[in-house]
């Protein structure tokens, strides 16, 4: 048979002398707290290689050998240049005839389907 434990009352904590409340302030001043400053976030070698677009994906970034990030980023800039981002649903990408080859014949792709598609035509 499983006994069942009452819950204790809950307990007001004890009210503390003003004495030692002024003392605290005055401690603390003695020895200043040093703080370290957090360590800086290192690029991911990964993201930072520079690599060659296909023939269908240099028709918009350029054949020059790029990283990873900065082939999104042109993609991006190239969507937006020639507006081609869903009105009713701005996270779906409307393919034009360029972008329809990098994203394998289709018409439209989410955002998150497109970096995927994207790194397919990265070597």
């Amino acid at each position: 048979m499983a006994t069942a434990k009452k819950a204790a009352p809950a307990k007001k904590p004890a009210a503390k002398p003003a004495a030692k409340k002024a003392a605290a302030p005055a401690k603390a001043a003695a020895k200043p707290a040093v703080k370290k400053a957090p360590a800086a976030r290192k690029p991911n070698a990964a993201f930072m290689k520079a690599m060659t677009p296909s023939a269908s994906l240099a028709a918009i970034v350029g054949a020059a050998a790029l990283p990873r990030t900065e082939v999104t980023k042109k993609v991006w800039d190239y969507i937006k240049k020639h507006d081609l981002q869903d009105p009713a649903n701005r996270r779906n990408i409307n393919a034009d005839d360029k972008l329809k080859a990098v994203f394998g014949g289709k018409a439209q792709v989410s955002m998150f389907e497109m970096t995927k598609l994207i790194s397919d035509h990265l070597k």
